[in-house]
């Protein structure tokens, strides 16, 4: 009687075993499959939040296969970020910042800025924020068309004195009820421009074709 429940039991324990290893297999593949799929959806979103930030036709290379890596302060940065560097015929046309505005009325706010290599804005969009709905949410282009007033403009378009809101005797709108979101972009979208003028050659890679 004993053989017979110990050939059942070690029976019925190489079934478990078996159903075990074909599910975890199973599963293993499904991940594997799930990872895949989820990667290749984040990174085509990717690539359509730079694109809308360059204007068609600026530039003729895959923006995320030219990733660089910077780490400045001047952007508001605490650890390496990536930008990526736009090319047109092989040459540098644009390149696209990453930039925390770290004084926003409720936390950070993180910004791309696309910057053409003569200096001029290409855009500038949020990536996200906390800042308050039907107020400072405004940053955010599917709310308003406020972050476009930042396209065209340089260093030099306005002056120093225009890179400030109204309300500071500046060029840019700030919303009703809300100043310091308006005002907190502004001063990172300049800050971003001022580094980009000091770090042009090294953006680009200017720098590294003389070498």
């Amino acid at each position: 009687m004993l053989p017979e429940i110990s050939r059942s039991m070690l029976k019925n324990a190489l079934v478990l075993g078996l159903f075990a290893i074909a599910t975890v297999g199973t599963v293993a593949v499904l991940q594997q499959v799930t990872a895949s799929r989820i990667a290749t959806a984040e990174r085509a979103a990717q690539a359509r939040a730079l694109g809308e930030i360059l204007p068609p036709g600026s530039y003729d290379n895959q923006l995320l296969d030219h990733p660089i890596e910077v780490n400045a302060r001047e952007l508001g940065q605490r650890s390496p970020q990536q930008a990526y560097r736009a090319l047109k015929g092989n040459s540098p046309s644009a390149i696209i910042l990453p930039v925390t505005a770290p004084d926003g009325y409720s936390g950070a706010i993180q910004l791309l800025v696309g910057i053409f290599a003569d200096g001029r804005l290409a855009g500038v969009r949020v990536l996200g924020h906390k800042e308050t709905p039907g107020l400072g949410d405004k940053i955010e282009l599917a709310k308003s068309d406020w972050i476009r007033s930042f396209e065209g403009k340089s260093l030099s378009n306005p002056g120093a004195a225009g890179w400030a809101v109204k309300k500071d005797r500046g060029e840019f709108d700030q919303f009703a009820g809300a100043t310091i979101t308006p005002r907190a972009v502004v001063k990172a979208v300049h800050g971003a421009l001022q580094y980009f003028d000091a770090h042009r050659a090294q953006l680009l890679g200017l720098a590294e074709d003389a070498q």
